[in-house]
């Protein structure tokens, strides 16, 4: 009786042993879903500083370039004015 069962079974068990280890084992189903997001993610990122490098290299050839951008610079950020100008600074008014 049992040696007619015994295939079965262990076909069975290595069945189980097979699912066990797909689902959860390492490399499984829902590491390659984690995995999948995080590719997602990083790809997201990288996209983002894709735009950022495109957008200083085009800052780049500008400031290579042109010297409006130079002088705008100059302007901004450090606060310096041609000769023969006259700096106004309009502070708005305080309210009490």
């Amino acid at each position: 009786m049992w040696r007619d069962k015994w295939v079965p079974i262990v076909l069975l068990i290595l069945l189980g042993l097979l699912q066990y280890r797909l689902w959860l084992g390492k490399n499984s189903i829902l590491d390659y879903v984690a995995l999948k997001k995080e590719v997602h993610t990083q790809s997201l990122h990288n996209a983002n500083l894709n735009q950022r490098n495109v957008l200083l290299k085009a800052d780049i050839n500008d400031l290579k370039i042109g010297l409006e951008a130079i002088e705008e610079r100059a302007r901004n950020e450090l606060g310096l004015i041609k000769e023969g100008e006259t700096f106004y600074r309009i502070l708005p008014a305080e309210n009490d």
